[in-house]
């Protein structure tokens, strides 16, 4: 009987040796951030903290949604993420409250979060995944990381498939109409709009569109209104606070000899839609397109 139970002793031993040494051995995982960093983790993350509402987003289309600990202001979709602790905001990011929630991987937003602080949580020795989504393309790679890191490739694969699908429907109906010039405005006084490295002038271009300031570098520049007149696009797309929103239609109805305003093409995009760079940006897309093929019909017959 004791050599039994020492035969059966060294079996476990060897057992459990073989399963704890696994990981270390096969289970590396690794990909590569929008930053261009390689991500590694020895074990599918199991503690994840989000930084961005988009990236929370992407966590739950990617069937990680078990697995966010704690996420930003903001981050109110879906309905689960609204319960998460907070672990800060526009203003910065509570670094002893991310802590103290003892996350394995970390999803930050490189032109969102402050880059000091994204920093310090590296040299802390967290995992951090840097997203930064310009294409609508992106946001389908993004869905793949985030199964790959948290081991739920099945769930993100079904939500790649019917994102591809939606994708190429729009590209089918839109890519190759007539193309129509368009303003997108952020804000009202200071005129934001999207330069040709955002997202949205890439959703402009899916819907056959043409970007007015797509020739400018930057994210979101400031323009003037002067320089907007000049353009004379057809359409002008506005998006930011909702309420705000009759007072911005009659601000540009007050140019009649604009196109947009002669022909009625100043059309409001619901933020949560276009503004998050996460699944929905095919419903923002829907809408977009939906407001330049308007002004397709609006020209008069030649």
């Amino acid at each position: 009987m004791a050599v039994a139970r020492q035969f059966l002793s060294r079996v476990l031993l060897i057992w459990l040796g073989v399963t704890f040494t696994i990981p270390s051995v096969f289970g590396d995982i690794s990909v590569v951030d929008d930053a261009g960093n390689n991500v590694t983790l020895r074990q599918p993350a199991r503690r994840i903290i989000s930084l961005a509402p988009h990236a929370t987003e992407l966590l739950y289309a990617a069937g990680a949604g078990d697995y966010v600990v704690g996420v930003v202001e903001y981050s109110d979709f879906p309905e689960p993420a609204r319960l998460l602790p907070r672990v800060g905001s526009g203003a910065g990011l509570d670094l002893e409250k991310i802590a103290g929630l003892r996350p394995d991987l970390v999803i930050a937003w490189q032109s969102g979060n402050p880059s000091w602080q994204v920093a310090r949580l590296k040299q802390l020795g967290y995992t951090v995944f840097v997203t930064e989504p310009r294409r609508i393309g992106d946001v389908a790679q993004l869905i793949g990381h985030f199964g790959k890191l948290a081991a739920t490739e099945t769930a993100a694969g079904e939500t790649i498939g019917k994102f591809n699908r939606r994708w190429e429907n729009l590209r089918e109906q839109f890519a190759l109409r007539p193309p129509v010039t368009v303003f997108y405005q952020i804000l009202d006084n200071s005129l934001l709009t999207v330069g040709r490295q955002h997202l949205i002038s890439d959703v402009i271009h899916l819907c056959g569109g043409t970007n007015v300031f797509s020739g400018l570098s930057g994210l979101t520049p400031r323009v003037d209104m002067e320089s907007v007149l000049a353009q004379n696009p057809e359409v002008v797309l506005a998006s930011g606070h909702e309420a705000l929103w009759p007072a911005w239609r009659d601000r540009w109805l007050r140019w009649p000899s604009q196109t947009a305003a002669a022909r009625g093409n100043i059309h409001f995009i619901p933020p949560d839609l276009i503004h998050r760079n996460s699944p929905r940006i095919l419903l923002g897309a829907g809408k977009v397109c939906a407001a330049i093929e308007a002004a397709r019909q609006a020209r008069s017959p030649k």
